[in-house]
């Protein structure tokens, strides 16, 4: 059952600027692997993790750093949550997340769908 849907679309010549005027944020959002990727790259796993945190229906808890965006070896993208984050998930009963991302013409986007086996607690049946 899907549980939380997120979009979120970057332009990436802003979020180039932002991170050059302020390196400090790299840090703040990224793993130390995430790190090491071209700022188009960059700017579609921050879109990934705001379509997550929209996907959760909120933040709380949440820390951008516990979110990492990896990839199979097929090149199919994929979160690996730690910490709180990991948690956040699992207590919303949240079992798969699906994430989808791309980037052209000067924009990332990135679409999350959270799954649950069972119906949310606070659903009510139909």
């Amino acid at each position: 059952m899907i549980v939380g849907i997120g979009v979120d679309l970057v332009d990436i010549p802003r979020f180039e600027r932002t991170i050059t005027r302020t390196p400090r944020l790299l840090e703040r959002l990224f793993s130390e692997r995430e790190r090491l990727l071209k700022p188009h790259s960059l700017a579609a796993r921050y879109a990934a993790k705001e379509a997550l945190i929209k996907a959760l229906g909120g933040s709380d808890g949440v820390h951008w750093t516990e979110i990492e965006v990896a990839s199979e070896p097929s090149g199919r993208p994929l979160f690996s949550l730690t910490g709180s984050t990991a948690a956040v998930v699992a207590a919303r009963g949240i079992t798969v997340l699906h994430l989808s991302m791309s980037h052209d013409a000067g924009l990332a986007t990135a679409y999350v769908v959270a799954e649950s086996v069972a119906p949310h607690p606070t659903e009510e049946s139909v």
